[in-house]
């Protein structure tokens, strides 16, 4: 099956209405670059440690890196799963795919070979671009060990300074062309086009494996202009990209593609570590960054330690990924002297946006507006009907960057989409006065540990390969650090002895499955509650283990 076939197609009434308001443009991801490279030419783009990159420097290396990428046989549709740190690579090759139809597919940081073979195999993709090593983790080896088991991958593209035989030296191929101008009409020649996949995000998934999520250019490209002009975003923003920049907040919201979009400055941090982060603020006068609600927290903790740290660059700090507590929110102003914006939206498309001219408490206690005019919003309850003003009910939505359909899920697509095209988020909502929305948890069976999203069916299908295991509920429980964490609860088998978090997690890092997804609790029981139609009652669990 080729990639056209794995997608789900937008209504001809709805691509027709969305181009004639100029919310689909006809513009890709390279030509989005180069039109800031000929607007902003010497200013510079990426600080990225001692590298610095300009407008320019950045078009040039990404049309370097696509002509060498073509010569190796890379085209249109093929897809590459890119599993990079925040770095200045990572931008090069988004662009440099971008401008000859290659489709990169954001692997996280923390996925391990369980699910990078996954991405492979769902796609068909021809190479796999990892670190060395980081952490401790020999991502080299975890990538030559998918490669030997999908036939489909040609190359493994590696950036670091151990690069082992076979691999291929990625920095290596980051060169300007020999000709640049003679390039860049190349390639603009060979621009694949708008509505063609751009990236390929990954949804949190509530069953097994993550799925993928298809973000042509123009839906993206709408995603991160609409999101720059909600949030000010102009020539003098230095953006801080602290959490993983495969990340659809960091990537687009408005992100390090929303700050080029704007001419403005994307410092990449290793690492969202309050430390570090703290400290590139105030060496580059970071005027804007994300963070997901227990990052904040640290940074918020870190600056009361360090009263002395410098941030009075920095004008606003964004927070989403997971709702922030209002009692968090409200401290950010006094301890960080910045504004406060709270964004929740979703990889599948929705972003919502507080004001900078909400109330106080308005920030602090909803999840901002839709961003778009375009943007259709329905409230339900369990059987679709739209519940009255102000209740809690189910967030169902449709707009011109909201996905309608993941890509090879028929089934999955079944269930989480409406007949005329609604996508059903899993998110429980109401509407606040002010017009904005508040999160009030989810339908779905997710683990929202600080930011990251986890499915329990899949950490409940990985712990029955275990001989010992009878039964098991993989739950969310409140957590101070991490929001929610990740609390098994396991009924053994008959004369098997008791099973230890240490255990647990041994068998998960031998499984090859990302560390974040590691439970955080283990509790042993003698049986499982059920419901009357015989489900594991794990709303009971919830409020047992609580």
């Amino acid at each position: 099956m080729g990639i056209a076939e794995g997608l789900v197609s937008w209504p001809e009434e709805l691509v027709k209405r969305y181009r004639e308001f100029g919310y689909w443009n006809g513009k890709t991801l390279g030509q989005y670059l180069w039109e800031a490279a000929d607007r902003f030419k010497d200013n510079e783009a990426v600080t990225d440690g001692d590298i610095h990159l300009s407008y320019r420097e950045l078009a040039i290396l990404s049309d370097g890196l696509a002509l060498e990428l073509s010569r190796r046989g890379f085209r249109q549709n093929d897809c590459m799963v890119v599993q990079l740190p925040n770095c200045w690579e990572f931008i090069v090759l988004l662009f440099a795919c971008a401008r000859i139809g290659v489709i990169p597919i954001m692997a996280l940081p923390g996925h391990r070979s369980n699910e990078i073979t996954y991405f492979v195999d769902h796609s068909g993709a021809k190479a796999v671009a990892v670190p060395d090593e980081i952490k401790g983790f020999d991502h080299q080896s975890m990538a030559w060990q998918v490669a030997e088991k999908c036939p489909s991958i040609q190359d493994v593209f590696v950036v670091g300074d151990c690069i082992a035989d076979g691999s291929i030296d990625l920095r290596s191929l980051i060169h300007p062309a020999a000709n640049e101008e003679v390039a860049r009409q190349m390639l603009d020649d060979g621009e694949p086009s708008s509505d063609s996949v751009a990236v390929f995000l990954l949804s949190g998934g509530t069953t097994g494996l993550p799925k993928l999520i298809p973000r042509s250019h123009d839906d993206y490209g709408y995603n991160f202009r609409q999101s720059s002009n909600i949030c000010n975003f102009d020539s003098s923003t230095v953006y801080l990209v602290a959490l993983p920049a495969s990340h659809n907040f960091p990537l687009a919201c408005p992100g390090l593609l929303g700050t080029l979009y704007s001419g403005g400055r994307v410092v990449m941090a290793k690492s969202p570590e309050p430390d570090g982060c703290l400290k590139l603020i105030e060496m580059e006068r970071v005027t804007v960054a994300a963070a997901v609600p227990a990052v904040a927290q640290r940074w918020l903790d870190a600056k009361v330690q360090n009263p002395g740290r410098d941030l009075s660059s920095l004008k606003v700090i964004q927070v989403g990924g997971a709702r922030m507590a209002p009692e968090l929110a409200a401290k950010v102003r006094p301890t960080l002297g910045c504004s406060l914006q709270q964004v929740f939206g979703m990889a599948e498309g929705l972003l919502n946006y507080t004001s900078f001219d909400d109330q106080e408490d308005v920030i602090c206690e909803t999840q901002g507006r839709p961003m778009s005019p375009a943007d259709e919003i329905l409230i339900v309850d369990e059987f679709d009907v739209p519940v009255a003003d102000g209740e809690m009910g189910q967030l169902l939505t449709r707009g011109p960057y909201t996905l309608r359909g993941y890509f090879k899920a028929p089934e999955h697509n079944a269930r989480s989409f409406t007949n005329d095209g609604w996508y059903r988020t899993g998110d429980v909502v109401r509407w606040h006065p002010s017009g904005n929305l508040v999160v009030e948890g989810r339908t779905k069976d997710l683990i929202n540990r600080a930011g990251e999203k986890i499915s329990a069916e899949e950490i409940e299908n990985l712990l029955y390969r275990l001989e010992s295991v009878a039964q098991v509920a993989a739950i969310a429980l409140p957590d101070d650090r991490f929001g929610e964490r990740n609390c098994v609860v396991v009924v053994m088998r008959e004369g098997m002895a008791g099973l230890t978090l240490e255990e647990v997690r041994k068998a998960m890092e031998d499984f090859g499955v990302a560390k974040y997804k590691y439970p955080d609790q283990i509790e042993i029981v003698d049986s499982l509650p059920t419901t009357n139609v015989g489900k594991i009652d794990k709303a009971l669990l919830r409020r047992q283990l609580s």
